[in-house]
């Protein structure tokens, strides 16, 4: 066995690592300082990084493989994006819109970065600033009203005429500043509401990081009103 062939690096393994850590520089930039430092989720951290790792080999490989392979890269491609999106459903728990968007990004960057070997590694790093620039100003500019599901137990304040008394109280309780309040399902046994709060947080001090399946169960409840 030749060891010099073995342990000898090709152009397209150079190619290979230095458009990974093009991706992973942007990504953990995406990640870390856009994502994180708002929602304060380590189980979304986890999951984005090492899904922007798994992403960027794969299709490397895949598309590399077919190269060689002499096979046509663009059903490649199309056969790759069909399953890297078809794991996007494979999940128990409901992913938050926002997050689902961010994992949208961070596949589609990794992608983007191990496809494209026609352009240049100027071309990459113009368009991963270009979305990375994008996502910052969405998050600094674009103001979103955060929401909550709450179980209430002073049904008397959701008269409609009581409304100001209701936000008044949940704010004392909540100590966030309230700007909607929807009332849900009744649970007139137990004298039981859920109500759904609208908020703002701009910094994320509010996270709400409660596990998906209470707050599909409290959803149910609100449309069972």
């Amino acid at each position: 066995m030749d060891l010099h062939y073995l342990f000898s690096f090709t152009n397209d393994f150079v190619e290979m690592m230095v458009r990974f850590t093009v991706c992973i520089l942007f990504n953990w930039f995406i990640i870390d300082r856009l994502y994180y430092r708002k929602s304060k989720r380590r189980d979304f951290y986890f999951t984005f990084l090492l899904t922007s790792i798994a992403i960027f080999f794969l299709v490397f490989f895949m598309i590399f493989g077919l190269d060689k392979l002499g096979g046509k890269t663009s059903m490649g491609i199309g056969i790759g994006l069909f399953g890297i999106f078809s794991i996007m459903r494979y999940r128990t728990d409901a992913m938050p819109v926002r997050e689902m968007t961010y994992l949208f990004v961070i596949i589609s960057l990794s992608v983007v970065n191990a496809i494209a070997s026609s352009a240049t590694l100027a071309e990459i790093l113009v368009t991963d600033f270009i979305v990375t620039v994008a996502i910052w100003l969405c998050e600094k500019f674009l103001h979103i009203r955060h929401s909550k599901l709450v179980q209430y137990d002073r049904i008397e304040l959701i008269k409609p005429e009581r409304r100001e008394e209701l936000i008044a109280d949940l704010e004392q309780r909540l100590g966030l500043k309230i700007k909607k309040v929807e009332v849900g399902g009744i649970d007139m046994l137990r004298d039981m509401t859920v109500v759904r709060v609208y908020y703002d947080d701009p910094e994320g001090q509010y996270s709400n990081s409660v596990d998906n399946k209470v707050k599909v169960k409290q959803s149910e409840m609100m449309d069972n009103q």
